[in-house]
């Protein structure tokens, strides 16, 4: 064990020597030298650190970024820079920070052009990073980091920390820093930065149980000590927008202090989508009583109390005059509930005149525009905009995601221009229907880039705000999401990956980073299936495809991985491995075993199966385990993290979340004292004797290569059994033994040399217990010697064809316009959508970008085919989703996924992942056919697609991919 640890330790050490130059920077390129040069600008060497210049007078978020910095350098190195505020005090090597036209030095070295600024100049929060020779007399050498403007440079100083080797969780997850005796930074380091998303930002939201239990305990409420770990967390992470808790809370109001701290970190301060003006709702429910007059007072009414709420809106704006905040306008009802039954658009109208004129009269001395202003499109808001109600053009438009990842809308070509923008909230945790999801992640990075790359194409850029529930089951999307807020540009599609492999190595070292990234990609895409909420007994198939067995498998094996490198992981970095993959890989793999044992545990009861009951036993084992790994993480860190996964997630009923985790109905069986043989076989919940109607799945050469027979017994004493066949070419794993209280698996083949061409029909034969013998019937299809000839492309077996959309055979671009892959996307591989992104809609197929696949079907006849895409929103105002789909030379159909926009179908695509859609298709012949689908409207996202020839079985993620045959060169 120790020699493991030892060796991980030792090959991760000299990775990280070698290793890219990138490995610390997610999305930068890394500047600090491992192997430096003398003309290298020297932060730490041989116990002697460079001084931190700071002007005396600069802003309180440089100073407090520079104080972290300075904190950090110690963490790394063991030794503390000091921080001064005169040249005279600079050594030969200094590092100076400042604001352009604030700090008296950035100034004069730009005035004697020792550093170029021209590139930030207009860039709001941008900064420079960059090592300058001489810089003033004394100085040999300068770490010069200069911002446009306050948070400019203090981003550029958070960079440092993070590319010295101090990750931004490295308290919010405990990953420990990168030690170093020295650390240099290169010679030619420039670094030129600034976002593309003004403000980018998250939302602590629907905080009770896990995170509110956690502050009391630790903070005693939501103080100033408490937001100071999460202001510093989100400037580490550049983002600069926070709303904050708020379920039973009030930001402002609960300490004095949080609104001014906030401002000092450099945080804009924000209040929900229903919290208008800089209060909280629940100051209402504090105060409200003492606005107003009349029968209105105290009512959050406006049309009976609209003095009093004008007063209350007014406190509001004064408060928070002096920081840096953006005002919500607008009204919904309390509870974040609809402001009426109606749409009352007149009214709202004047809530927003009322409210403009309040920031008019707080802001006097400048103009309107120039105070920031959100009106949140949120749930029945958006009807208001949609029916016609229009806020001045200065106003953010704040577009919304259905709660479910999917946006709902974007700006139109004339909305982009707009001198307020747009922006979207998102969602990574949601409580309401169809089920809340408060849990873990259950977001990959795949589905919130392709929403978002959407959202900037689209020209939503002003404000990129995300929902991250208690933020500490969060890390990983949350961090992916405010790095491409900082530069989508930075992190195209074809980075994905790469994404998941620079942040696990930055967290736990180089060396396995790329099986760290795929174990969290590979949980993350689980729950992104089905959220573990949503998950039910009968979620995953337990008769076709052996789709629950695979599905365990896979999750076993990542649990394996996990715990192999968890083992091996010297120990330091075990509560860090442990908070942000082992619990999400392990916990989201125990909750659905769970419910897969549950399944097991129902299906083996209705077939009076003696080991009916080992799967309550496991089902209970897996629920226990649940709140050990609970407990478990609870007690991490001396109990740093007590209480942060107490949100109950099992044994949901309805939309919320039920009181306490709750263990699914279990069925039992007593088993009588005889011998009593049961047989049921893959594909079908009927068992012999009950059932003499057995049939496997149909064999083919170009299917699976084996289906199974599961003999048990339905009573204590163990039985012997025979089993034969009606035809020599069909294989059996074992043809006699003895059952005894375990299920015992039978695996049927087919020896394909020697089976006969055609269609044919077999018997197994299994003798054991009771009257007679269990007759299963074997079909199995063998296409001829001239079929085989022309087989190309995915090929038909066991009625159907399934294809991932990536692996088209061709494809056709038009007018730059293509069809490309979107790796990690989708419920079981990739996806694929048309890029660039764009309003270019084609209402003629033939003029559209095409996806080609090449097909050898066996029957003839009608057929149907599915699509399973992402299931996206028509967030063009007007339009569907549509595409068109031909086989070989027919007429394309135009099929529109978003033809039924009910409340159910909406409910199914978001609990399912998908949304379905299907066509009919007339094939008049067997053989090589060619399938093509085209693009016609933006967005359309396709996962996988499924043709049904007449044999294609119900399942949660459909078949495997088919067989794929390739034309020989």
């Amino acid at each position: 064990m120790l020699k493991n640890v030892f060796l991980y330790w030792a090959v991760t050490v000299l990775a990280c020597l070698f290793f890219s130059s990138h490995t610390l920077a997610l999305g930068s390129p890394s500047f600090v030298s491992k192997s430096p040069s003398p003309e290298d600008f020297r932060l730490v060497d041989r116990k002697a650190s460079a001084p931190l210049f700071v002007d005396s007078n600069a802003d309180a978020a440089i100073r407090l970024a520079l104080h972290n910095l300075q904190e950090d350098v110690e963490r790394v190195t063991g030794t503390r820079p000091s921080l001064v505020h005169t040249i005279k005090n600079l050594d030969t090597h200094a590092v100076i920070a400042g604001e352009i036209g604030k700090s008296p030095l950035i100034d004069r070295l730009i005035s004697e052009q020792r550093i170029d600024v021209s590139a930030i100049r207009d860039k709001w929060e941008g900064y420079l990073i960059q090592v300058v020779d001489s810089p003033l007399a004394g100085l040999d050498r300068a770490l010069v980091i200069a911002g446009h403007d306050r948070r400019g440079v203090a981003y550029g100083i958070y960079e440092i920390s993070e590319q010295i080797g101090v990750s931004p969780w490295y308290w919010w997850a405990d990953v420990p820093v990168r030690k170093a005796d020295r650390i240099y930074i290169g010679a030619d380091t420039r670094v030129v930065d600034w976002p593309r998303v003004k403000y980018r930002g998250i939302f602590l939201n629907d905080e009770a149980p896990a995170l509110t239990n956690w502050v009391k305990e630790k903070y005693g409420d939501y103080n100033h000590q408490f937001y100071e770990k999460v202001f510093e967390l989100m400037m580490r992470l550049k983002a600069n927008y926070l709303w904050p808790a708020m379920w039973n809370n009030a930001f402002n109001d609960d300490d004095p202090l949080n609104m001014v701290r906030a401002h000092e970190y450099g945080i804009v301060m924000g209040t929900s989508h229903h919290e208008p003006m800089m209060r909280a709702d629940k100051e209402w429910n504090r105060y409200g009583k003492n606005f107003g007059s009349g029968r209105g007072k105290g009512a959050w009414d406006y049309a009976v109390n609209a003095d009093g709420l004008y007063d209350f809106w007014k406190e509001g704006a004064e408060r928070n005059k002096p920081y840096d905040s953006i005002y919500t306008l607008g009204m919904r009802g309390q509870a974040d509930t609809p402001m009426s039954e109606e749409q009352n658009i007149g009214l709202l109208e004047k809530i927003v005149k009322d409210q403009r004129e309040i920031l008019g009269e707080v802001f006097d001395e400048r103009p309107l525009t120039e105070v920031p202003q959100v009106w949140a499109l949120y749930k029945e808001v958006q009807g208001y905009y949609e029916s016609g109600m229009r806020v001045p053009e200065d106003v953010t438009l704040l577009w919304a995601d259905d709660n479910w990842g999917n946006i709902r809308r974007l700006p139109t070509p004339e909305e982009r221009q707009r001198s307020g923008g747009a922006g979207v909230y998102y969602h990574f945790d949601y409580v309401g229907g169809p089920r809340s999801y408060r849990w873990i992640n259950v977001t990959p990075i795949a589905k919130v880039w392709e929403q978002m790359n959407l959202a900037y194409a689209y020209g939503a850029d002003r404000i990129w705000l995300v929902n991250v529930g208690d933020l500490k089951p969060q890390e990983f999307p949350t961090e992916f999401f405010l790095r491409m807020a900082w530069n989508p540009e930075t992190w195209p599609k074809e980075r994905l990956a790469e994404f998941g492999e620079r942040w696990a190595a930055r967290e736990f070292g180089p060396e396995r980073a790329q099986e760290i990234a795929e174990l969290v990609q590979g949980y993350s895409r689980h729950n992104g299936r089905r959220k573990p909420e949503l998950l039910e007994p009968g979620t995953y198939s337990q008769h076709h495809y052996q789709e629950a067995s695979r599905i365990d498998s896979e999750l076993a094996e990542l649990v394996a991985r996990a715990e192999e490198i968890y083992r091996e992981m010297p120990l330091q970095y075990r509560d860090a491995f442990f908070q942000l993959v082992l619990y999400p890989v392990k916990a989201s793999a125990v909750v659905s075993q769970l419910y897969m044992a549950t399944a097991r545990n129902h299906l083996y009861a209705s077939q009076g199966r003696t080991d009916t009951n080992e799967f309550a036993n496991k089902a209970e084992d897996l629920f226990a385990l649940d709140a050990s790994l609970s407990e478990q993480f609870h007690r991490i860190n001396d109990g740093k993290w007590n209480h942060m996964m107490s949100q109950p997630h099992i044994g949901y009923t309805h939309w919320n979340n039920p009181p306490a985790n709750t263990m699914p109905a279990l069925a039992s069986y007593q088993p009588h004292g005889e011998a009593d043989m049961g047989v049921a076989v893959e594909g079908s919940g009927q068992f012999w004797p009950a059932s003499g109607n057995l049939v496997l799945p149909e064999f083919s050469p170009y299917g699976e290569a084996s289906h199974t027979i599961e003999l048990f017994n339905r009573g204590t004493k163990p039985f012997d059994f025979s089993a034969t066949t009606s035809a020599p070419w069909i294989h059996l794993s074992k043809t006699e033994g003895t059952v005894l209280q375990h299920t015992l698996p039978l695996s049927v083949s087919i020896d394909w040399e020697n089976a006969p061409a055609g269609r044919h029909q077999e018997i197994i034969d299994i003798k054991g217990t009771g009257w007679g013998s269990a007759r299963v019937r074997v079909n199995s299809f063998k296409p001829d010697t001239d079929a085989t000839q022309n087989i190309e492309g995915f090929v038909e077996a066991g009625g159907y064809i399934a294809i991932e959309a990536a692996n088209f055979s061709r494809k056709r671009d038009t007018g730059g316009a293509a069809w490309e892959e979107i790796p990690l996307h989708g419920r079981t591989h990739s996806s694929i959508s048309v890029f660039p992104a764009s309003d270019r809609v084609f209402e003629d197929p033939h003029q559209a970008p095409f996806v080609e696949y090449d097909l050898t079907l066996f029957t003839a006849g009608e057929i149907r085919i599915q699509g399973l895409f992402a299931p996206s929103l028509n967030f063009r105002p007007g339009r569907g989703m549509r595409y068109a789909i031909a086989l070989d030379d027919e007429k394309p159909q135009v099929v529109d996924i978003l033809a039924d926009l009910s409340q159910g179908a909406w409910a199914t695509a978001v609990k399912d992942g998908v949304r379905k859609s299907e066509s009919v298709h007339k094939v008049e012949n067997p053989g090589q056919h060619r399938l093509r689908i085209y693009a016609m409207d933006p967005g359309v996202t396709l996962q996988k697609i499924l043709i049904d020839t007449g044999g294609l079985k119900p399942s949660y993620l459909g078949p495997p991919e088919s067989h794929l045959v390739t034309a020989s060169p």
